[in-house]
């Protein structure tokens, strides 16, 4: 070792590196054990519960997934429609907690006013009440909700027509000043995409011509998990917009900006990384619900994913057909945990994105 060498204080030793290193061997294989046990019962052709710890079929088939793809259910409800109910509620909650937080956070962090705090700590204290506790309650109220579907589906008609209006308009307004980057590209499909969505559930409602009510609906679920998703959005935004330096919008005011000018050309834009991230968060939590869809939803065609997968459940274990239950779990499971790899550093950074205030 020579004179001028330092000796990093922080570094281990070699001892302490090995045990560190075997003890996250050890919690990897604890991790992805059962991953791998699921994935390799999905392609086992024997569908009686399994007694030994075989990760991999002797035979494997692709038969298991033929059968949830093309009959998941002995309902005569297809695929396809299960998982757009899912999408479409995952996606619309999401969507809606982050058009309401928004506000709510920008408020919080930049207003003074009287009981600013005391409604903070209840916002707060809302997070730590479980969904499951105003279920009766919401599934009371939203009962009493009934119209005839063909009315609201020219509400929900008028409401996507504004939707792709306001994302239309901005997105032009953005190719105007030349700023219509990737982001902006992401967000006009993304808002093409919920806008489409709604617009076709508005088609689907005309056409029933019955009585809506809106407890038994998608839309009364979505009711229901985004005023359980609020909270969430509303905290985890207002800490970012705390980061964003005031001296911004004092100068775009000076400029002659309008408030609203400045809050949707100015906060907005700063803002677009912890929006999209609290989306991504809000819709991956969305899209295993099942506790509230199946309190609510009677109707089979409402049925989600993640009620499917329950009815593959019988009452006795023996009689559950395991590589069906697995393959349908591991297609379940598939878009979310593609989201999460492709958007694994965002959706990380994005939970300390408010943690210090600049």
């Amino acid at each position: 070792m020579t004179a001028n060498s330092k000796i990093d204080p922080n570094a281990m030793n070699r001892r302490d590196q090995i045990v560190s290193q075997i003890i996250l061997l050890v919690i990897t294989a604890s991790v992805l054990f059962p991953i791998l046990y699921v994935i390799g019962l999905s392609f086992n052709p024997d569908p009686r519960r399994p007694t030994s710890l075989v990760i991999w079929p002797a035979q494997p088939t692709l038969d298991n997934y033929k059968q949830v793809l093309d009959h998941p259910t002995a309902n005569p409800v297809s695929f396809a429609q299960l998982a757009l109910n899912s999408f479409g509620l995952s996606s619309g909650v999401a969507a809606v907690s982050i058009l309401f937080a928004v506000f709510a956070a920008y408020a919080f962090s930049r207003f003074q006013f009287k009981g600013r705090s005391e409604v903070m700590i209840f916002i707060f204290v809302l997070r730590l009440i479980p969904g499951v506790a105003t279920l009766l309650p919401m599934f009371l109220l939203l009962n009493r909700v009934t119209t005839s579907s063909t009315v609201l589906g020219f509400i929900i008609g008028v409401a996507a027509a504004i939707i792709l209006f306001a994302v239309v308009s901005w997105f032009v307004g953005r190719l105007r000043d030349n700023e219509a980057g990737t982001g902006a590209i992401g967000t006009l499909l993304l808002g093409l995409i919920i806008g489409g969505a709604i617009a076709y559930g508005a088609y689907d409602s005309i056409n029933k011509g019955e009585e809506f009510i809106l407890r038994n609906s998608l839309y009364g679920v979505g009711i229901a998990m985004v005023s359980g998703g609020l909270p969430f959005a509303v905290w985890n935004l207002k800490g970012y917009l705390d980061t964003i330096p005031k001296e911004l919008e004092e100068a775009a005011r000076i400029d002659g900006a309008s408030f609203n000018q400045t809050f949707f050309r100015v906060v907005l834009p700063l803002a677009a990384p912890v929006l999209a991230v609290t989306f991504f968060l809000n819709f991956m939590g969305n899209w295993a619900e099942f506790y509230v869809s199946w309190q609510f939803l009677t109707d089979p065609s409402n049925y989600t994913l993640s009620m499917t997968l329950w009815n593959i459940v019988g009452q006795y274990a023996a009689n559950i057909p395991w590589n069906i239950f697995a393959a349908y779990a591991v297609v379940m499971a598939l878009p979310v945990a593609i989201i999460y790899l492709v958007f694994q550093r965002q959706i990380v950074g994005g939970l300390t994105l408010g943690g210090v205030k600049g």
